[in-house]
């Protein structure tokens, strides 16, 4: 009896050191909106962010494009703030509570395209940040190499030790980098005289432009259950989530169209260049990359312990860094936008069926994960499948918004299916 009681507490402890990635984070462990805040609106703050700014900013005068802004971040924060309240009743990160929406076999995928695809936007934001380095400050290009094997290693290391550094770190680098990118708005709106009578240059129809905002960040919020689990109460899920992804993500794309439509750049730190404050703008980019890379290596982690069930969380954070600098070096950043479309398509719709999963199947909790499982839960991976081919085909013909159309669909579909597909689930109570 000794040795069993022993046993358990050292898995639990094992859990605890690694973050708890095949478990639910107990009561124990929860954390403040004061931590989980500045950690998520970390994870939001990224500089690819500004892309989707860059693209709708030409096409849309500046009121349009406030509109915009407002309207598709509303739109990404519910999708987001509706996952991380799962996670806070359920204590599950998006790959655990998939098991019981695909599966025990089925979920691997799910482990596979999140990790995947979070291990490929590791690589991607390494070469970013390289690249603008070497335009900023004159760096060589031919040791352009250099500075990505620099900053695969050095921006997991928070990843590595876990929640309390990511939350430390957040929690220092996101008061600057606001108060930097606040700065430079306001030089911008100096340089800028009337943003009202500013005319666009391109075109682009109001629905594709939310398409835009909204795909900006979905596959990136989709996992921000790895963090919202943490939270302490239910207003603390919402409420955070809600700040990271409504509102910094907000701010970023709004940012990059704001530049663009100014400079001519959506490259908020190249615009802080033209304003003279490039040492700022180098400090903003090393944060901001910082607290989004840590948050996704740490993703990708949560995924491989999953799909191979182990909890040797930190061995997938040295593993995928290196992944990732292989694809780094093989050129994945010309890529970047065939590769957002994709995510787009593919990820959403996971979001879409564990909402109808938690609520309808399992009526607001879902069962231990010990409880037996079946290989495949056939109503969620035929329900994704056809999500995900309808998605990417309507975001190829520009029909409404194609992220969204994902999530809807996958979620009305799931529920069909599920009243007619037999469920063959355990009944161990948790």
């Amino acid at each position: 009896m000794s040795s069993s009681v022993d046993e358990a507490a050292a898995i639990a402890d094992s859990q605890a050191h690694e973050d708890y990635p095949l478990s639910p984070v107990p009561h124990h462990a929860r954390k403040p909106v004061w931590s989980l805040a500045p950690l998520l609106m970390g994870f939001a703050l990224t500089s690819t962010t500004l892309f989707a700014g860059g693209i709708i900013g030409p096409a849309f005068n500046f009121s349009q494009i406030l509109w915009l802004v407002l309207i598709g971040n509303l739109m990404l924060g519910a999708y987001c703030a509706t996952l991380g309240y799962i996670a806070f009743k359920s204590g599950l990160s998006t790959v655990l509570m998939a098991r019981f929406s695909f599966g025990n076999v089925g979920g691997r995928w799910v482990d596979f395209i999140l990790g995947f695809t979070q291990i490929g936007w590791y690589a991607v934001t390494n070469a970013f940040v390289a690249d603008a380095l070497s335009r900023l400050i004159g760096f060589p290009k031919e040791w352009q190499w250099l500075g990505i094997l620099f900053f695969t290693y050095a921006f997991c290391v928070t990843a590595y030790i876990g929640y309390t550094a990511m939350d430390w770190l957040s929690r220092l680098a996101v008061p600057a980098m606001l108060i930097l990118l606040g700065i430079s708005l306001i030089m911008g709106t100096r340089d800028a005289g009337d943003l009202f009578a500013l005319q666009p240059s391109q075109q682009m129809t109001f629905g594709a432009g939310l398409a835009v905002i909204v795909a900006t960040f979905i596959s990136g919020g989709t996992q921000a259950t790895n963090w919202s689990r943490y939270a302490d109460s239910s207003k603390n899920a919402i409420g955070s989530t809600l700040l990271a992804f409504a509102g910094v993500n907000g701010l970023l794309v709004f940012a990059g169209a704001f530049s663009t439509l100014v400079y001519g750049t959506q490259d908020i730190i190249e615009a802080m260049a033209k304003q003279g404050i490039l040492f700022a703008g180098i400090v903003l980019l090393i944060l901001n990359v910082w607290t989004t890379q840590d948050n996704t290596i740490y993703a990708f982690s949560i995924a491989g312990t999953n799909f191979f069930r182990t909890s040797k969380r930190h061995a997938f954070v040295i593993g995928g860094a290196t992944f990732a600098l292989a694809l780094a070096l093989g050129g994945i950043y010309s890529q970047v936008i065939p590769y957002l479309i994709l995510l787009g398509s593919v990820i959403p719709p996971v979001g879409g069926i564990i909402m109808v999963d938690f609520w309808l199947q399992h009526k607001g909790q879902f069962p231990h994960l010990d409880t037996p499982l079946p290989s495949f839960n056939w109503a969620g991976v035929i329900a994704y499948v056809i999500a995900s081919a309808i998605a990417y085909y309507t975001g190829q013909i520009s029909l409404g918004i194609a992220p969204l159309n994902g999530v809807v669909l996958a979620g009305l579909l799931y529920a069909l299916l599920v009243k007619v597909i037999p469920q063959n689930f355990g009944t161990k109570p948790q």
